[in-house]
């Protein structure tokens, strides 16, 4: 980027006194995604009983929130204290890349959490030969450094475009609002955006979706004792799938796909939700189908008192 070293985030501007309120709120819902999410990975860190599959994805998925919101909420926080809302192209490259490596990340967790209940499901004494501590391990590398180096060359295919305006409408640094500042040849980069896309969320929401139907259909035709208990794990897994989903197809639209009229306050809404629902929400589901979690959860709150 040659002839810009900075972008403006124009959402922050003329927010006056409000700016004071939204602070408050953003600080208390990060103190609680924080808390949450702790709570979550000492629950299951703390009690061997819970170092299986299961409870170990549930874990990095609350490694993955921290991480993700890490990337979002100091930032915005101290930009609506600020009179200031800019930031160095640097920086807007990297929080970038933590946001989209948040995405991916969490599609590899709810993909990996889909074969782990497949497996458990329809091969159940064969799940432990197959499902390994060190196989899981390995494919939670795997799956989490893989689209780790793509973003990367993302990033560096972004770094390389000349700037013809530093404007983001948006509240956190988005690779695509970037791009659509460029006033070069950008084809090979949207080409790779599309790529990964594909690659990183459409291949694993088709793999998650092919492994709930599979199950759905095993249970059909099983017992209705083995069918509840089926539920019972894969529920709260789908409810978790189906918020993220939805959070990221709509963020998508509103920034690739169409460029609708809508109220600004509605659109950060709208793009906001994968960052600060399921962070918030994920925890709360398995702490509250999970009884292994819970009562780990209330013994841990109880001895620290």
């Amino acid at each position: 980027m040659e002839n810009k070293t900075y972008f403006s985030f124009m959402l922050f501007r003329n927010l006056g006194h409000i700016r004071y309120a939204l602070f408050n709120l953003g600080f208390v819902l990060y103190c609680v995604i924080i808390i949450l999410n702790v709570l979550i990975i000492l629950a299951i860190c703390l009690e061997r009983t819970l170092h299986q599959p299961m409870y170990i994805l549930i874990s990095c998925m609350s490694i993955n929130s921290l991480y993700g919101t890490a990337a979002f909420f100091p930032r915005v926080l101290s930009d609506l204290l600020s009179d200031r809302h800019t930031i160095s192209t640097e920086a807007c490259l990297i929080q970038s890349f933590v946001l989209f490596s948040y995405v991916t990340n969490e599609f590899a967790t709810l993909m990996l959490m889909a074969f782990d209940r497949f497996v458990a499901i329809s091969k159940p004494l064969q799940y432990h030969n197959i499902v390994t501590l060190r196989v899981l391990t390995f494919l939670i590398f795997i799956h989490w450094i893989f689209p780790m180096l793509c973003l990367g060359i993302s990033g560096i295919l972004t770094a390389r475009l000349t700037m013809c305006g530093n404007k983001l409408w948006k509240v956190f640094c988005h690779n695509f609002e970037i791009v659509k500042l460029s006033c070069t040849n950008s084809l090979i980069i949207n080409v790779w955006g599309f790529f990964m896309m594909i690659i990183f969320v459409v291949m694993p929401l088709c793999l998650i979706l092919y492994s709930y139907v599979k199950i759905l259909i095993i249970c059909q035709r099983s017992s209705s004792q083995f069918r509840s208990k089926a539920y019972q794990t894969c529920i709260p897994h789908i409810v978790v799938l189906l918020n993220f989903s939805i959070g990221i197809i709509s963020e998508t639209i509103l920034s690739r796909l169409v460029n609708l009229e809508m109220p600004t306050g509605l659109s950060v809404i709208i793009s906001l939700e994968f960052l600060v629902v399921p962070p918030i929400l994920n925890p709360l589901v398995y702490a509250l189908n999970f009884t292994d979690i819970r009562t780990k959860i209330i013994r841990f709150i109880k001895a620290s008192r």
